[in-house]
């Protein structure tokens, strides 16, 4: 797993990595992993959050949860298909939803 890097939040909606791992056992955070490739690169995303990441987390494919009618790529859906594909990752109302960009390279 790559080592991540602290860095200072520059907004309310950035949390550290210090202050997510203090927040783990939180029943109403989910920490999701939301690492796409940069532009040429390979996608291994998902073969990567399989090999490891932080514990607990979903896997969020862009891919499978984007609009697939769009001729743009991933161009968020609409909330009845984007509810269905979150609430399957077990997020729900009241949740505390962290994203993370895991992979080398990454961006999410």
């Amino acid at each position: 797993m790559p080592k991540l890097i602290d860095f200072p939040p520059s907004s309310r909606w950035l949390i550290s990595t210090d202050q997510l791992a203090a927040r783990l056992d939180d029943k109403n955070l989910v920490a999701v992993d939301a690492s796409y490739p940069s532009p040429g690169e390979p996608n291994r995303a998902g073969a990567e959050y399989l090999e490891g990441h932080i514990p607990g987390a979903v896997f969020f494919d862009i891919d499978a949860i984007s609009d697939r009618s769009s001729e743009l790529p991933h161009t968020l859906t609409g909330p009845t298909h984007f509810g269905e594909a979150v609430g399957a990752l077990g997020i729900g109302n009241g949740d505390t939803v962290d994203f993370a960009a895991l992979a080398p390279g990454s961006v999410s």
